[in-house]
């Protein structure tokens, strides 16, 4: 497929692209109409399709990244995860894709750049217990998505989606020690959210995901991202954040993974405040 001249609008005779959503490190994803719904009468016919970007198309193995992708999100059903749909190969074009629903709303690192106070905490906690549950889900169904971020978090009307998963894995496929698919170079990793094992190298995990949502609920708090150099002994409490909330979370920003002793379940369960306490003893 030549990609210098963009995508077809057309693609497997049925899904007419629209415009595009939004770019990663591995693929480009357009609005699209599915016309074959449309033809029989479906009043929503719009899906979200994701293609492969250049830098990726004509890679031996992209096509089998793109469906590791699929797959991985497809074994997910949760309220605030995004929901895969099908995976296809339009023939004539060369061209592999798959369609999800459309995801409306703002992604968060557009919701932030107007918040540079940070959230209030009425508005931030309903965001941030959505967000624990879905990473507590995923994580109890033994994937990682290995890429939390501000721009993979949609926020709309019906909560928060978590998307992009082109960085995750399932943790049973690596245990079991079954070939898996090298996403190192697609060097997608933000800083400013990454933990510090990932950066120094090393493999996405569990206690990454949370490091990098537990970065996301800071800047949600705080108005401004973490300090990438910080020292979580050291760092102040976010302005938006309850007192009784910071220890937990401070404990998910440890630049050491041995030192994140909260799961994604137990900070969900202190930011849900249920016992509340009144004083400080």
């Amino acid at each position: 497929m030549n990609r210098a001249a963009g995508p077809p609008k057309l693609l497997a005779g049925r899904y007419q692209l629209e415009r595009v959503l939004g770019t990663g490190g591995m693929g480009v994803v357009y609005r699209a109409r599915d016309l074959l719904h449309e033809a029989f009468g479906e009043p929503d016919c719009r899906v979200a399709l994701k293609l492969l970007g250049e830098s990726l198309s004509d890679s031996t193995d992209a096509h089998v990244l793109l469906y590791s992708e699929f797959a991985l999100t497809r074994s997910l059903q949760h309220d605030h995860v995004v929901r895969a749909f099908s995976f296809e190969v339009d023939t004539a074009q060369q061209a592999a894709f798959f369609t999800m629903e459309v995801l409306p709303g703002l992604t968060l690192d557009r919701m932030l750049a107007q918040c540079p106070q940070g959230l209030p905490w009425h508005e931030l906690q309903p965001m941030a217990l959505q967000l624990l549950d879905a990473l507590d889900y995923i994580q109890r169904q033994g994937v990682v998505h290995g890429d939390v971020k501000p721009a993979n978090i949609m926020v709309g009307e019906q909560g928060v989606r978590l998307f992009d998963f082109g960085l995750g894995h399932a943790e049973a496929q690596a245990g079991a020690g079954l070939p898996g698919l090298s996403r190192s170079r697609l060097n997608a990793w933000t800083p400013a959210y990454a933990a510090p094992e990932l950066m120094a190298g090393g493999l996405p995990s569990a206690s990454a995901d949370l490091y990098g949502a537990a970065c996301v609920l800071y800047e949600l708090a705080e108005g401004r991202r973490l300090d990438e150099r910080h020292s979580h002994l050291r760092l102040p409490r976010p302005r938006q954040l309850p007192r009784q909330c910071w220890s937990a979370l401070r404990s998910a920003l440890a630049r050491d993974p041995q030192q994140r002793t909260v799961c994604a379940a137990e900070l969900r369960e202190r930011l849900a405040d249920r016992h509340r306490r009144w004083f400080v003893g």
